[in-house]
């Protein structure tokens, strides 16, 4: 009964969006009409992606950094948050 249902994809941080707009667009494909994307900190380059693929998306972000550096960390950032988490780095 997802279609009924609203749904919040919550992310620690959104650098570049991709990961995010697979989600979302997973959770679509279920039939899902109503979601909402949170997050603590996000880079312009990831909210602008996800507006753009996912316009009716809700879109809340507690701290909008300043850039992506060339690897696609959130600059200041924190660093990635799977690799804290998961200690792969």
């Amino acid at each position: 009964d997802i279609a009924e249902r609203q749904v919040i994809v919550v992310d620690p941080m959104l650098a570049t969006g991709g990961s995010a707009s697979d989600a979302i667009t997973m959770i679509k494909k279920r039939g899902c009409k109503e979601i909402y994307f949170m997050c603590i900190i996000a880079a312009p380059d990831g909210v602008e992606k996800l507006a753009t693929d996912h316009p009716d998306v809700h879109i809340f972000v507690s701290t909008l950094d300043r850039c992506l550096n060339e690897n696609g960390y959130i600059l200041p950032g924190l660093g990635d948050a799977g690799d804290r988490l998961f200690g792969t780095k």
